[in-house]
């Protein structure tokens, strides 16, 4: 797999997280497995302690609301409540936060195939709270924290797909 790209950018009070990679794999591999929500602590810093809360949540569909607990800060756990928003098989599907750390959290999760398996696309547009204070967080800590939980992401589906 190749992390091709991996660009924080900030317009009109909110950040856009965009990251792709090439897994070597089929689309019907790929999409089986990112859109069962319970892949994802396979690919969650074990040091985040992320759980999902809302019971073994299956395959996903537009609509579904899942709860998760995660370590935000060491020994700090925060719920988190997300909702599937939408879902077009084997192309994309969307997550957005209802309840959580951020103010906003909107997360695309993109599926084109390519000649060496599958383009996986993230793009995830995300408002800090607290004004000043939230944007000194993300300077701070947030950016390096979501570079690290997409770096660990990257080296997983690596080690998964090979």
């Amino acid at each position: 797999m190749n992390n091709n790209n991996f660009d924080i950018s900030y317009h009109s009070g909110v950040y856009t997280l965009k990251t792709q990679h090439i897994l070597p794999i089929s689309l019907d591999k790929a999409w089986d497995f990112f859109s069962n929500p319970d892949n994802l602590a396979k690919i969650t810093p074990k040091e985040m302690g992320f759980i999902i809360t809302s019971g073994t949540p299956g395959q996903m569909f537009a609509g579904q609301i899942i709860t998760y607990k995660i370590g935000i800060f060491p020994g700090v756990k925060n719920n988190w409540v997300t909702e599937i928003t939408q879902v077009k098989e084997k192309a994309f599907f969307i997550d957005e936060q209802r309840f959580g750390p951020y103010k906003m959290w909107h997360h695309e999760h993109h599926f084109t195939p390519v000649e060496k398996g599958v383009k996986m696309t993230d793009r995830v547009t995300f408002k800090i709270p607290f004004g000043i204070f939230g944007r000194l967080a993300y300077l701070i800590f947030i950016k390096r924290k979501l570079y690290q939980i997409f770096s660990f992401r990257a080296q997983m589906l690596s080690d998964f797909f090979k």
